[in-house]
């Protein structure tokens, strides 16, 4: 090993899901959205003035902050904006984990949380859920450096209740907790109420899944105005310029559309229930998910061999060799026609 590598700061990197390069593939193992982003994003997209791309983009990316603030009535200074919700995480993270003693967050919960805690130095431990995929709050009531989960959670697609986030809030005023609520929009309810109550509680968002633009990379936060000042003062002393012209403009137009956002989020929710039931009359077991994916396993077959098996028939989903989720399934839940597709390759698979 060369002398310089004793200076290299080592981290396991996050996994992404798969993202296949062949033709028809029907993609249920990464969360997207089934359905293009709004008709106003391509029009945005259209009339995009390129002559502006000489020109550093707004480093408060008001345009967009506006937007957020109409739509969830909250004060453009406790709105913060970022490059998907991971980068808002990461700086979220360097920000405010910063004591010696550990961060909680869930045992099975999204694996970039301990990525960053590794990559940042953080102390961390990690809670167990209960066997349905609860949190028990009795364990986030120790001295910790900061809370983090996500609400639905994720990959298990369960919803906490607001009695139960709170009742950690006021069990934790001297450190921040944050909920990340990346599938928040599919039927779970949102902790933002709470954030002029607690001004520790920092709530995450993101244009990836309901909004259909996972593409264009938009992460927002909101709390507290002290909370966005402090957030915004490492990002300008990280990097001003995060986020470009044509993703604020694509963005402040994807929020003007609630029409079309609460269309498909319908639809979505629809074929999840729907999708429930078929998985349910296919023998899988699985909870009651908030979110646009089911976590499901079944007792007929592994899950790796289902994985495997709907694989070699173009059909991506996602499975994880871990500890306690061995045998489960994150099924994304696409179109109509893409699920019946799955349901006619899983009677095949499991009936093999």
């Amino acid at each position: 090993m060369n002398k310089w590598e004793d200076n290299v700061r080592r981290v396991v990197p996050y996994v992404p899901g798969e993202q296949p390069k062949e033709s028809g593939v029907i993609k249920l193992n990464t969360n997207e959205n089934p359905y293009p982003p709004s008709p106003m994003v391509e029009a945005a997209l259209r009339d995009f003035d390129t002559a502006k791309l000489r020109l550093y983009p707004d480093t408060e990316a008001k345009v967009l902050v506006k937007e957020l603030s109409a739509h969830y009535s909250v004060p453009e200074d406790q709105i913060f904006v970022g490059v998907g919700s991971d980068d808002v995480l990461s700086m979220a993270f360097m920000t405010f984990f910063n004591s010696d003693k550990p961060i909680f967050f869930p045992d099975i919960t999204y694996s970039f949380y301990d990525v960053w805690a590794e990559l940042h130095r953080i102390p961390y431990e990690t809670k167990p859920l209960r066997d349905d995929f609860t949190i028990d709050p009795k364990d986030y009531m120790g001295g910790n450096g900061g809370i983090i989960f996500p609400n639905p959670n994720a990959p298990t697609g369960i919803e906490e209740s607001l009695e139960m986030i709170e009742e950690v809030l006021k069990a934790n005023p001297d450190v921040v907790v944050m909920i990340d609520e990346a599938y928040v929009d599919f039927g779970c309810k949102s902790c933002l109420p709470l954030i002029d109550k607690y001004d520790n509680l920092l709530v995450i968002q993101t244009f990836s899944k309901s909004r259909s633009m996972a593409g264009i990379r938009i992460g927002y936060a909101m709390g507290s105005k002290k909370l966005i000042q402090y957030l915004n003062d490492v990002k300008f002393s990280f990097n001003s310029y995060t986020m470009n012209w044509l993703t604020q403009e694509l963005g402040a137009a994807a929020v003007r559309d609630d029409e079309y956002f609460r269309r498909t989020i319908n639809d979505i929710i629809e074929t999840r229930e729907y999708s429930k039931k078929r998985l349910s009359e296919l023998g899988f077991s699985f909870g009651d998910s908030k979110s646009n994916f089911i976590f499901a396993r079944s007792d007929k077959k592994s899950a790796e061999y289902i994985f495997t098996e709907l694989k070699k028939r173009k059909i991506f989903v996602r499975f994880w060799n871990k500890p306690r989720i061995s045998e489960y399934l994150r099924i994304t839940i696409g179109t109509r026609e893409q699920m019946d597709s799955l349901f006619k390759a899983l009677e095949e698979i499991l009936n093999d």
